[in-house]
């Protein structure tokens, strides 16, 4: 099952596979990204987030993770963080969901990272259902925080 690092040419790919994924996730207007913002976070001088493409033998692209890493001060090493995971519907089923997540586990463990982790949506169980086939474990102690838009502006601006 051929999984490689993405290239600049991969980037309009992988963006209209995050709009088949927002579409799914039934946020098909959340999308903002574009082209040259994919391209300067993946393919900058220091990137920031990275990507492993899934193709079937004759090269046609049928899936995606982004990935970035992160850190835990408990353990005191990197982690892998899985953004997005995609494989396109006619492809799934076959086995390229699983070796993507095998090859960021293998990124993991090659690096001497502590951590591979992600977030799935609690209405997603066939996604679930997978994720617990492969031995992920659920953090369910633990509810995700986030500050956007005028939130993110009015905390920026600091106390007052």
């Amino acid at each position: 099952m051929p999984i490689r690092d993405a290239t600049p040419a991969d980037v309009p790919e992988i963006l209209a596979m995050i709009r088949e994924l927002a579409d799914y996730e039934r946020a098909p207007d959340a999308v903002v990204a574009t082209t040259d913002l994919l391209h300067e976070a993946l393919f900058c001088e220091s990137p920031a987030a990275f990507a492993l493409i899934a193709e079937t033998g004759g090269g046609e692209v049928v899936g995606f993770a982004l990935w970035f890493r992160n850190f835990s001060t408990w353990i005191g090493r990197h982690g892998v963080y899985l953004e997005d995971l995609y494989v396109r519907p006619a492809h799934r089923g076959h086995g390229y969901g699983k070796a993507l997540l095998s090859a960021l586990a293998r990124i993991a463990v090659d690096r001497g990272y502590g951590r591979f982790e992600w977030w799935v949506l609690d209405w997603n169980t066939p996604a679930i259902d997978f994720y617990r086939s492969l031995g992920a474990k659920p953090m369910d102690e633990w509810t995700v925080q986030r500050v956007t838009g005028d939130a993110l502006r009015r905390l920026a601006a600091g106390p007052g």
